[in-house]
């Protein structure tokens, strides 16, 4: 049995010359080439390999890498690498800088955004970059909204995608209206408060602007709101402020300006931004007449406004301060408690900070920073992405309290559904238990090519969860199906594949990843479920697994459809497996069947056997493009600061064909003369066609396969009956070049000599066995590399050449006698002749012999032809007393007859009273024997009906089955 499973490996992985080889057969080799990878090194603190994407432009060739951990240690924005598929063997990979380039208009903070932890080819041109961990800074918040970048082809940004990205609630423009007229004193205070109170902003393009108009007699912008971008520079500017001095206080003109000028977009006002003004003042305004108009100019701006009254100048001079508070509760914005502040003096407006600061926080229409529930706050857009042909599906893995979501991104807009969309599936009671939904998402294509939407929560229930739904242009979501999860912490869900095997634009199959699944030894060995689409919608079709070995392997962490690596005309599985062996990971290749995924692996390709240290192996695939240029789909995946690109193979199938002149070997009229003897010569014509199934060169007229064959004359025999002319050895090897789609024949000449074998035909073998080099294709999967043909031997025995003979013995000695009267030797008397007559009445007697066996008073002595001399008759001892004589070798022809006489001597060695001699005849033309033995059971089909005569005896018991008597009358 093991010799029988050895042959089967060492046929399928091609490998035939030692058990060594045949061993290393064990590894499933197919058409992906695992002895030439080509390995991309980038940097590993990085997580260079965290994810690969195939690319090409304008005729080159690359892979980019995804580093998502890329930047100094402060800041791990991360950046997309460009690995040229060059000619060199290892090539270096450059930079992007993508999210300088194509985030630089959005956000001036792209802080640990981690960019490249998604990497998806676009629909037509270009590819979809992603940094899910991307954060806008609101207030002391950061919420990870995430945002994506729609590349093109040659590297420029062409849209950005935030879709979940919101304003922060400190998206504003505030302009501060300062009275700078001679009354208000000390000025320093003033410049503390404003200092205190603009170090409470947080200043930035997204969220805060501040702008100063300082007034007196006339108003002047000390700066605009685009002037400052940081809090620090602001504050700074204030500390710089000189009092304007005046000895009016024009309240309403400043205000008039504050609206009209200060918040224009020229001197930096934003659309959307909150409108805050904050009028600080001493005293009662000169031209109050006109603050009705001024308070009616930002109203109709939707400008807030709040008013801080300092009673300072007032409490000096012990003045009345009921009128000016009056007229500063008329400027600031309903109601006063919420907007209306005074002071004591100009010191205690530094009392009031923290209120101010507050209040501006809390306007109507912002959430509070201690607000517990996040709805598209964390999001974390990019985290994953399904490309459609009219739009992008995101997940939203932290939307909802880390619930989850989705969100359809296309030309019409945007489809969000709500939290309570999800409800049949997710109950609003586990609205705290994080199910990570939106993980993973993707599209199926069922009947009448209807497309649903498929999305993973690997945290649900702590089991896992897919759902299949549809969206409506409403926005509405409408579950289909739901695949549970049967493992606690298995991640079900985690990863999903789907795959439309026979490529009809309908899905076949739909695969779910659990890669955390534990198995034997609790190990994370991974598990794959497989659905299959019926009537009634996916139902579960069994599961994938990796090798059959205790150990964590994460099998299933990464999956992806290669459209035909085989070329059958179906499309492939590849399964990551990033932690086998040791955590140097391993990549597995299934084949595609009609509808199913054939369920045990093709290929598995251990990091181990591709570069020494390689981490990881196989944690990110991508498999869409030929990367080098022969027209097949090469495979890219990502490793811990490695990636690297396996190329796929042509498959060829080569056919062989055998014939020999003359179509048998006759011993009979041998025809050439080799080594000293006479020999039949044949010549042997082998025949190569080699077929591709592979587009490309190797589909074409031009292409070339090179292998090695070996020939091999009566190779189950010890000694060999014949030999090649070129070498007098029972094998020839040769090299051998075929053209695809071409017939190359060449002859191998051998010859036969003398054997005492000629019934059985010779064997003559084929192997071959395609050289490995780089360009050089592989042999279809299950295509014999072994092929045998045999040659008979000439034997003249009639249509069935299946010789029948009948020969006949008869014998006579000159001497004779009885018991009663026994014959006598006397000394005279020294020799003994026996008459035998051999006679073949049917077809040719091939090797026919006679053995003489004789008692040991007898010594043989010699053995002469009585007639014609046509016949040649040679005998040989086999021991003292027996010998074996070939009579008319090699062939003893039908009807004929030889007499000859046997001699021999009496010895007086042995004194035995009685002479015996035992002579049979036989041939090896009939190859049928049929023989009865006491304890041998005979099979079914043992041959033509005969008939016996026997003996049955009383002398032990025995057995007969199966055997039918027929008793003879006594008559007969």
């Amino acid at each position: 049995v093991l010799c029988v499973c050895l042959f089967f490996y060492v046929n399928h992985c091609m490998h035939y010359f030692t058990i060594c080889l045949s061993l290393l057969g064990l590894c499933e080799c197919f058409n992906i080439d695992v002895k030439r990878p080509r390995i991309f090194s980038g940097p590993e603190d990085a997580l260079f390999g965290f994810s690969v994407l195939q690319h090409e432009n304008n005729g080159e060739k690359s892979i980019l890498v995804g580093a998502p951990w890329d930047g100094p240690q402060n800041n791990k924005k991360g950046d997309i690498y460009k690995c040229i598929v060059g000619d060199e063997i290892n090539s270096n990979c450059s930079k992007v800088n993508l999210g300088e380039n194509a985030f630089q208009n959005v956000s001036r903070n792209f802080k640990n955004s981690h960019l490249g932890m998604t990497l998806t080819p676009a629909a037509s041109d270009g590819f979809l970059a992603c940094a899910p961990l991307w954060s806008q800074e609101c207030g002391t918040s950061l919420f990870s909204t995430g945002i994506c970048a729609s590349v093109t082809n040659d590297m420029e940004p062409k849209d950005i995608i935030a879709p979940t990205a919101q304003r922060c609630t400190t998206y504003m423009d505030i302009v501060i209206v300062l009275d700078g007229s001679n009354s208000i004193y000390p000025w320093y205070e003033v410049q503390n408060f404003l200092s205190n109170i603009l170090s409470k902003f947080h200043i930035s393009p997204e969220q805060m602007q501040v702008g100063v108009l300082q007034y007196g007699e006339i108003s002047v912008h000390e700066w605009s709101l685009r002037d400052y971008q940081t809090t620090q520079d602001v504050v700074e500017a204030a500390k710089n402020i000189s009092r304007q001095e005046g000895r009016e206080t024009r309240t309403a003109y400043a205000i008039q300006m504050a609206c009209t000028e200060a918040f224009s977009p020229d001197r930096g006002a934003r659309e959307g931004a909150t409108k805050v003004m904050i009028v600080v003042t001493d005293g009662e305004s000169h031209d109050g007449e006109e603050l009705p108009e001024s308070l009616a100019e930002c109203e109709k701006r939707n400008i807030t406004r709040y008013a801080i009254a300092v009673l300072g100048h007032y409490s000096r001079r012990q003045q009345d301060p009921e009128t000016f508070i009056n007229e500063i509760k008329y400027i600031a914005s309903d109601p006063d408690e919420k907007y209306f502040f005074n002071v004591t003096d100009e010191a205690a407006l530094n009392d009031i900070v923290d209120a101010l600061g507050n209040r501006i926080f809390s306007l109507e229409g912002t959430l509070g920073y201690n607000e517990s529930a996040f709805l598209m706050e964390m999001s974390q857009i990019g985290f994953s992405t399904h490309i459609l042909d009219d739009g992008i599906l995101f997940g939203m893995v932290g939307a909802y309290d880390w619930e989850g979501g989705v969100l359809m991104e296309s030309k019409e807009g945007q489809l969000k559904p709500s939290r309570e969309a999800f409800e049949k599936e997710f109950p609003l009671e586990l609205k705290n238990h994080a199910a990570y939904l939106g993980y993973t998402v993707s599209s199926v294509v069922v009947g009448n090519y209807r497309r649903l939407y498929v999305a993973g929560a690997p945290r649900f229930k702590h089991k896992g969860k897919v759902i299949l739904f549809d969206l409506t242009p409403e926005g509405d979501v409408i579950i289909t199906q739901a695949l549970n999860g049967e493992q606690i912490g298995s991640y079900f869900g985690s990863e999903v594949c789907v795959v439309d095997v026979d490529q009809d634009g309908k899905t076949d199959i739909l695969l779910i990843a659990a890669p955390m699944f534990l198995g034997a030894g609790n190990k994370e060995t991974g598990k794959v479920y497989v659905y299959c689409l019926d009537k009634d919608g996916f139902v579960t079709n069994g599961t994938l697994h990796s090798q059959k070995k205790e150990q964590d392997a994460r099998f299933g962490y990464a999956m992806a459809v290669a459209p035909d690596l085989n070329h059958d005309g179906f499309a492939d599985l590849l399964v990551g497996a990033p932690l086998e062996d040791d955590h140097q990971g391993a990549l597995y290749i299934y084949h595609g069947d009609e509808y199913y995924i054939i369920p045990q692996y093709k290929q598995r390709i251990p990091g181990s056997s591709l570069s020494a240290g390689l981490q990881y192996f196989g944690r990110s695939l991508s498999a869409l493009l030929d990367l080098d240029g022969d027209e097949l789909l090469d495979l890219a995946v990502g490793a811990q600061g490695t990636a690297v690109l396996l190329k796929s193979r042509s498959i060829v199938q080569i056919n062989v064909s055998l014939s020999f002149q003359p179509h048998s070997i006759n011993v009979i009229q041998k025809n050439c003369h080799r080594a000293g003897r006479d020999s039949a010569c044949l010549n042997a014509t082998v025949c190569f066609l080699a077929l591709s199934r592979s587009p490309g060169s190797y589909g074409t007229y031009f292409g070339k396969v090179s292998f090695n064959q070996k020939a091999m004359l009566d190779d189950r025999k010890i000694l060999a009956r014949a030999l090649f002319d070129s070498n007098s050895q029972r094998q020839t090897l040769m090299g051998v070049i075929v053209c695809v789609g071409q017939t190359m024949c060449y002859p191998l000449p051998f010859h036969v000599s003398d054997t005492a074998d000629y019934i059985r035909p010779i064997s003559f073998t084929l192997h071959f066995k395609i050289n490995d080099t780089e360009s050089s294709p592989v042999l279809d999967e299950g295509w014999p590399t072994t092929f045998k043909k045999s040659i008979p031997f000439f034997k003249d025995c009639g249509e069935d050449d299946v010789c029948v003979t009948d020969l006949v013995l008869q014998a006579h000695m000159d001497i004779s006698g009885t018991r009663q009267q026994p014959y006598v030797i006397r000394s005279p008397r020294r020799r003994l002749a026996v008459e035998v007559q051999l006679q073949n009445q049917l077809e040719n007697a091939y090797n026919t012999s006679l053995t003489l066996h004789y008692s040991k008073n007898l010594h043989f002595s010699s053995l002469s032809i009585r007639e014609d001399a046509q016949f040649k008759i040679e005998c040989t001892a086999l021991s003292s007393n027996s010998h074996s004589c070939n009579v008319s070798y090699p062939v003893f022809h039908s009807q004929s007859r030889v007499n000859f006489m046997l001699e021999f001597e009496f010895s007086c060695m042995s004194l035995i009273s009685k002479v015996q001699m035992k002579l049979v005849a036989t041939s090896d033309s009939n190859l049928n024997r049929y023989e009865v033995h006491p304890t041998r059971t005979v099979s079914e089909g043992t041959g033509p009906e005969f008939h016996t005569h026997f003996r049955v005896g009383e002398s032990k018991p025995y057995r007969l089955i199966g055997l039918y008597f027929l008793k003879k009358s006594e008559s007969s």
